[in-house]
């Protein structure tokens, strides 16, 4: 599963494919204007998770997030008794998207090969997830973070076993191609996000991934 790992979008308009690299991730503190509606608990979750891909899960407390939702502490607590209960959605909230963004695109392509190339080609240039996941692997001695990373692998793994007995491996080599894929793509991230690797250049990036794609990819 070869991520773009190093993808950042630093700007509304940039063709995020195009930009591989660990990049600044430099917070964005300032207070967002004072709103009027009541924010949903959805709201604080998803900011959560943006704070937690800029600074990682230790940065998340209620009072920054409040001033950059403009909304005083008091909507927090309308929606979590705790800071351990927000990063408990935030965290949720991250696993359930992920199944449905990047399994659920996967669902109609009936031939597994279609499917895995398919899979290669949308990990490759995600990225926020890529960033949020590598931020979690640091932090796997949180009680709150530990169970979640748990599942995620052990779908993972699970539904790239799957993928490769469909394509045609016994049950030993599905599961041995399962764990290798898994662990470059968990590699690709160590390296690029937090040892701060230098950037590939896109034509370089895709060329990697079409050799994963047809290194690891069963042919028909």
């Amino acid at each position: 599963m070869s991520a773009d790992a190093q993808t950042k979008q630093e700007g509304a308009g940039q063709d995020r494919a195009g930009a591989h690299g660990s990049g600044d991730r430099t917070a964005q503190n300032k207070p967002a204007p004072e709103r009027t509606g009541r924010l949903s608990a959805d709201d604080w979750a998803q900011a959560a998770l943006d704070l937690i891909a800029e600074q990682g899960v230790s940065a998340v407390a209620v009072e920054p997030l409040a001033r950059r939702l403009g909304v005083t502490k008091g909507s927090f607590y309308w929606h979590f008794p705790s800071r351990d209960a927000l990063l408990v959605a935030a965290l949720e909230r991250w696993e359930k998207v992920e199944q449905e963004t990047v399994f659920g695109q996967l669902e109609p392509i009936s031939d597994p090969r279609e499917r895995l190339r398919a899979l290669f080609t949308l990990v490759a240039h995600e990225f926020k997830s890529h960033v949020i996941y590598s931020e979690l692997l640091k932090a796997l001695d949180h009680p709150a973070v530990q169970p979640v990373i748990g599942r995620v692998s052990e779908r993972r793994l699970e539904y790239l076993t799957a993928s490769f007995r469909q394509a045609g491996l016994s049950r030993t080599d599905a599961q041995h191609r399962a764990r290798l894929l898994y662990a470059a793509y968990v590699g690709f991230l160590q390296l690029n996000l937090q040892l701060h690797q230098a950037r590939m250049q896109h034509d370089e990036f895709e060329a990697y991934v079409e050799h994963m794609m047809a290194t690891l990819i069963p042919s028909a």
